[in-house]
This record gives C-alpha cells, sequence and structure tokens, in this order.
C-alpha cells in the first residue's frame, strides 16, 4: 500500500512528521510531495525530504491509497495557490480516494471545493471558513465523512490517524469487493 504526503515550506511539524512515521508502521510506502519537488523546513525547524515534485503526482493519483495534507498556516497559503496540487486533491477524491487533513489542511479541501456538504473539522478559527464553503463544522478529534477524514488539532493525532488507516481499509476492502462484482 501507497500514501502521499502533500505539503511544503513552513508545515506544521507535529502534523507531517507522526502521519509520516505511523503511515509507514501500518505498512505503507510514503511519498511526500511538496513544490519543485524540493525538501523544506517545518514551522518548528524539523528538516523535511521531498519524494517527489508536484507535478509528478498529477500523472497517476490511483497509485496512492491514502493522501494526507497537513496543516501549518503559512505552508497552506503557498500550496493553496499551487493549481496543480489543488486540482490533484480534487481528481484524487473523485477517483475514490481516502483523504486525511489536519488543522489548516482543511483550508486545501475548501480550495479544491470538497468540503460542501459534508460534515469537516479544521483549526477552530476556520469554523466561519468551513460553513462559508458550505460544510456543517464539527469539533471532533476526527470527523469521518465521504471518504475524507478531518480533525482540528494536532492534539487530536492519534485519533484522526487511527480514523484514516480505518476509513483507507474500509475503502480497500470496498474496492476489492468491486473487482470480484466485476469480474466473470
Amino acid at each position: 500500500m501507497k500514501a502521499l504526503i502533500i505539503t511544503g515550506q513552513y508545515v506544521q511539524d507535529q502534523e507531517f512528521v507522526y502521519p509520516y512515521y505511523r503511515l509507514q508502521e501500518a505498512g505503507f510506502d510514503v511519498d511526500v510531495a511538496a513544490p519543485d519537488g524540493k525538501n523544506f523546513t517545518g514551522f518548528a525547524g524539523v528538516k523535511c525530504v521531498a519524494t517527489v515534485p508536484l507535478d509528478f503526482v498529477a500523472r497517476d493519483a490511483l497509485q496512492w491509497d491514502v493522501l494526507i495534507i497537513p496543516g501549518g498556516v503559512k505552508c497552506m497559503e503557498h500550496l493553496r495557490l499551487q493549481p496543480i496540487a489543488v486540482a490533484f486533491i480534487k481528481q484524487y477524491h473523485h477517483m475514490g480516494g481516502v483523504i486525511g487533513a489536519i488543522c489548516s489542511g482543511t483550508q486545501m479541501l475548501i480550495t479544491a471545493k470538497l468540503t460542501k456538504g459534508r460534515r469537516i473539522s479544521g483549526y477552530y478559527s476556520m469554523r466561519d471558513d468551513i460553513e462559508n464553503a458550505g460544510a456543517e463544522f464539527v469539533d471532533a478529534p476526527a470527523v469521518v465523512c465521504d471518504r475524507i477524514v478531518t480533525s482540528p488539532h494536532y492534539k487530536h493525532l492519534g485519533p484522526w490517524m487511527a480514523a484514516v488507516l480505518a476509513e483507507a481499509e474500509k475503502n480497500r476492502r470496498r474496492d476489492a469487493a468491486a473487482f470480484f462484482r466485476e469480474t466473470p
């Protein structure tokens, strides 16, 4: 199984590091996509290694089973201006992928227009933004709605990642069942 983390300079360190290692512990190969494929530094100074450039991920969204969007306000300010990142996130969801977004990572879901009509969490100060984007804001450690798993804060990393992994497993079983129904 494979996972992709889309992020960049000034990511919220905890929201990058914890999912990165938690996914590996669960048996995922983890790719990290950043603008231009360049290494970057988290807000608190963690040095992060990009494995693929953003333009590479757009070629084949189906190669990843899970997409993680960590927060970091400065990171999201820049990432939301990357049309290729926004288009990929939208395409990935429409193709049936599982997305985990935490804290200000929810801003990418808003920009990709994936929040309308859904139950979504995000950083507390984003409540109006989430509601103005047509979603119901939910203040809970992990909110699951239509293959999107959101959380408001890194203090909930454990429950959020548990929900992301559970949703990925559910999605994998659903895909396998569909494959066997279609196979003569």
